[in-house]
């Protein structure tokens, strides 16, 4: 079945930066586009950042544009967010999402807390 595994959630300070990572498995990676999206505390969940099944292009959320990058692995069936200059209002939980065959799959979730 489809799997998503987010990983490199953590804590760091305003100006950090952190590297998300998705394991994907169950279907077959390089035929799909990929989205991390996150959800703060209190609000609803909102798009952070898609590539295409490729990678050749990717298109961000306002917020995102300039300081987070989004990357694919398709040897190794992985995605990444490279997220740079971290802001307190970036704290949230971030998922790997994959809309496959009309159905939207994510994975649990990895915590980024940005706090000083």
């Amino acid at each position: 079945q489809v799997q998503l595994v987010e990983s490199g959630g953590g804590w760091v300070q305003p100006g950090g930066s952190l590297t998300l990572s998705c394991a994907a498995s169950g279907f077959p990676f390089s035929n799909y586009g990929m989205s991390w999206n996150r959800q703060a505390p209190g609000k609803e969940r909102e798009r952070v950042a898609y590539i295409t099944k490729s990678g050749s292009i990717m298109n961000y959320s306002e917020f995102a544009k300039g300081r987070f990058t989004i990357s694919r692995d398709n040897a190794k069936n992985t995605v990444f967010l490279q997220m740079n200059s971290l802001k307190p209002e970036d704290t949230a939980v971030y998922y790997c999402d994959a809309y496959i065959n009309s159905t939207d799959y994510s994975g649990q979730g990895t915590h980024v807390t940005v706090s000083s």
